[in-house]
């Protein structure tokens, strides 16, 4: 369904959480709907196509792993976690299933918003300019359709994995510092969230296809950073 407004699905359980959210959100602009479970989300997700999902992890009848996982089946909308659940390994989880961004509770309303700007941003069209598609083998990097395809096979990739391809392929053969690239797709504020990267560039490989221990894309320099090998 058409939105006027960029329509953002919350999904938590906790009434009053959804009523702050609501409460933060709405005044920056945003149309926001709300779901109390994960299978509830998705019927929503299916008749709404909201722009953004904001997903909690602890829920009746469909946790937000699974939820996230279900939604990636078939789309790349943006989705960030907003969770109790904040150590590494579980940020790790999150993200592992699809997610783009990751919220610990308590929040500040100001964060909150800022990242939801943020992976919005991301979500469109990294770059304005139209530039020749990038080729190496099989892969081909198609900056002016926004697609990613693998031996003539359009790869499901979310906004925040295409960023991050990208950034590597205009920088290809070049050694980047996870902080170089924390900054460039993420933002400043993410400088020394490499479990944040780490992730991602897991992900990222699975989908090319790549073995890091023996790359055709992306290699690691360990200790260093990470290098998009150039096509022969």
């Amino acid at each position: 369904m058409p939105h006027n407004k960029t329509c953002i699905l919350v999904v938590d359980d906790e009434v009053r959480i959804l009523r702050l959210m609501k409460q933060i959100l709405e005044p920056e602009g945003f149309q926001v709907l709300t779901a109390d479970n994960g299978q509830a989300a998705l019927d929503l997700f299916d008749m709404e196509n909201p722009d953004l999902v904001l997903l909690d992890i602890m829920m009746p009848v469909m946790d937000g792993y699974t939820t996230c996982q279900r939604i990636r089946e078939y789309s790349n909308v943006p989705i960030i976690v907003v969770t109790g659940k904040g150590k590494v390994e579980e940020v790790e989880q999150g993200l592992s299933c699809g997610a783009d961004d990751y919220v610990v509770k308590p929040f500040s309303s100001k964060v909150l918003i800022a990242r939801a700007k943020a992976v919005l941003r991301r979500s469109k069209i990294w770059a304005e300019n139209i530039e020749p598609a990038f080729k190496a083998g099989d892969l081909e990097v198609d900056f002016a359709r926004h697609r990613v395809t693998m031996s003539g096979k359009e790869l499901e990739i979310t906004a925040t994995e295409y960023k991050l391809l990208t950034y590597l392929v205009r920088n290809a053969g070049r050694l980047l510092t996870p902080d170089q690239i924390l900054e460039a797709v993420w933002g400043e504020g993410y400088i020394g969230e490499s479990h944040v990267l780490r992730v991602n560039i897991a992900r990222l490989r699975q989908k090319l296809g790549d073995d890091p221990q023996n790359p055709r894309f992306v290699a690691t320099r360990i200790g260093v950073g990470y290098v998009f090998l150039t096509p022969d």
